[in-house]
Formats: structure tokens, C-alpha cells, sequence
């Protein structure tokens, strides 16, 4: 484990929800706002929780107790939503470059959201952060088939590779 590899994991982060970004752009606001069964109501939703978590976590790395989850109060629109999530996920790879390597395996001391308090290396943390995007986007995948949007490319990690 090394900080190029989270180095590469904020990047491949970074690309694939500028990817979805760039689909999600394309949408309706039906589409958008389409309720469905998932593990978020709609696709709005799911991207709010996305760039929530995301957030949440960068402030956390920055050393802010004072965490705002986004998602029980944010109601911007579409383009908003959008802009945010990709300065998160930028504020994401800022901070990952320019961690010290020296530090992936000390811990960072945190409350979660209901209070509870938590230890973990950074490592598994930067490593969560990605994995969980990469979760929702999954479902950001599904949720946009099933609304009709097919111009939907891989953003797996290899796609990134490839690209290089």
C-alpha cells in the first residue's frame, strides 16, 4: 500500500463521477426526480447521498467535528448537485495527493453521524470512500436504465487504466 495507489483511487474516483455527471446532465428533471425502488428513492436522492458521504468524509480528513449531512437538508437543483459532487470529489484528490504517505496507517479519530466515536487508519478509509462510490454509482447505473437514459459507458477501474 502506497499513496500512489490512493493517489490512483481518488483519480479513478474523481473520472468516474465525472462521468456519471456528464450522463446524469443529459436527464430530465422527470428522470431526475423519478421515484423508484432502490436504496435511495430516486436518482436525485442517490447522488445526494453520494456527495453527503463523500463530503462528510473530506471535512472529517480536514480535521472539522462539525460534520453537515447534507442529506437531510440540501435542495439545490440538478446543476448544483452536480457542481458539488465533482468539487467534492476534486477536494477528495486534493487532499489524498497531498497526504503523507507516512501517515496511511495512523489513525484518524472521528464521531460518525449519531455520535458514536471512532478510530481507523486512513488507508481503509481512503479505501471506503472510493469503494463507496463506487457502490451507489452502480446503482446510479440501474437507476438510469431504468428511466430510459442508454448512452451509459464502464467506469470501472480498468477504464481509467486504459486510458492511461
Amino acid at each position: 500500500m502506497t499513496k500512489q495507489y490512493f493517489k490512483e483511487l481518488a483519480e479513478y474516483n474523481l473520472w468516474a463521477n465525472t462521468t456519471v455527471c456528464n450522463w446524469i446532465e443529459q436527464i430530465t428533471d422527470e428522470q431526475w426526480n423519478h421515484e423508484m425502488v432502490s436504496s435511495f428513492t430516486s436518482i436525485r436522492q442517490t447522488v445526494l447521498h453520494i456527495i453527503s458521504a463523500e463530503k462528510a468524509w473530506v471535512e472529517r480528513f480536514e480535521g472539522n467535528d462539525n460534520i453537515v449531512w447534507l442529506q437531510s437538508e440540501y435542495n439545490g437543483t440538478k446543476q448544483e448537485h452536480l457542481a458539488l459532487w465533482k468539487t467534492t470529489s476534486s477536494n477528495l484528490k486534493t487532499f489524498i495527493d497531498g497526504f503523507e504517505e507516512e501517515k496511511l496507517l495512523s489513525n484518524l479519530n472521528f464521531k460518525r453521524l449519531n455520535g458514536a466515536s471512532y478510530s481507523m487508519p486512513f488507508y481503509q478509509l481512503f479505501a471506503h470512500v472510493v469503494n463507496h462510490g463506487t457502490y451507489h454509482r452502480g446503482q446510479l447505473v440501474t437507476m438510469l436504465r431504468q428511466v430510459g437514459f442508454e448512452q451509459i459507458t464502464s467506469t470501472d477501474l480498468l477504464g481509467i487504466y486504459r486510458k492511461k
